[in-house]
């Protein structure tokens, strides 16, 4: 797998497997998003000049990549997780409401 390297055309992934400074900043973030004052939506755009929509699609492709989880193997496992639950918390709800 590949990570993710923002250009002026939108998110691309690097050709070398090696994580980019921004990739490495957002896997920082998201290590200790908590200590940022204020709540995380305003952090993002703070550190990131980005939308939290923006910000999280970037994040979801980054831990999809064996650099991320190389460097950050908890983090990684546990932010896939976390997603993972989520998808399947809203896979379960709609089949409630269908």
């Amino acid at each position: 797998m590949v990570s993710m390297s923002q250009t002026a055309t939108g998110t691309h992934p690097n050709t070398d497997g090696e994580l980019s400074d921004r990739d490495r900043a957002i896997l920082h973030f998201e290590r200790g998003w908590w200590r940022f004052a204020g709540a995380k939506e305003q952090a993002i755009s703070t550190e990131f000049s980005m939308s939290p929509t923006q910000y999280y699609q970037v994040l979801n492709r980054l831990i999809d990549t064996e650099a991320a989880l190389a460097a950050e193997p908890l983090l990684v496992k546990r932010l896939r997780r976390l997603r993972d639950q989520r998808q399947r918390e809203r896979s379960d709800g709609r089949r409630r409401q269908g």
